[in-house]
């Protein structure tokens, strides 16, 4: 069994640390990557400098507020391309917006989580994101 990989799109390092610590505490068979904002997640999805050697991410978790191309262009770039449309994403976010959680599965995406402020809740929501993504969920192929 081959570990999954995970691509995080968040602006916010202390998050991308609690996420990867959460992963790790809870021996989840997983590749971490991180890139903070949209423009960076869409180089690193289509392997462009500098990340012609990324690997594919077999999930994409994605936060909705970062700098240079937001996760709703993101989302919605990735859905309307070919070599990208099949890749499960994952919105995760502080936004409890209806019109983002409209938006945002208008635009396909797999999942709408909203990141509690409170560290152990936080840490749940990773463990439960983990158990259902990476445990219990078929991904697709690719490459």
């Amino acid at each position: 069994m081959k570990p999954v990989n995970i691509l995080l799109a968040d602006d916010s390092q202390a998050d991308a640390d609690l996420i990867h610590e959460a992963l790790l505490e809870n021996r989840f068979f997983a590749n971490f990557y991180h890139v903070a904002d949209g423009e960076q997640a869409m180089a690193f999805l289509r392997r462009e400098s500098p990340y012609t050697d990324a690997v594919t991410p077999d999930i994409l978790l994605l936060d909705l507020n970062m700098p240079r191309k937001s996760g709703h262009e993101v989302l919605a770039e990735i859905k309307t391309d070919p070599d990208l449309c099949w890749l499960p994403v994952v919105i995760l976010t502080t936004s409890t917006a209806n019109s983002d959680l409209i938006d945002t599965y208008t635009h396909h995406a797999n999942a709408f989580l909203t990141k509690p402020m409170d560290f152990n809740e936080f840490m749940g929501l990773i463990r439960s994101l983990g158990d259902f993504w990476l445990a219990a969920v078929k991904l697709p192929p690719h490459d």
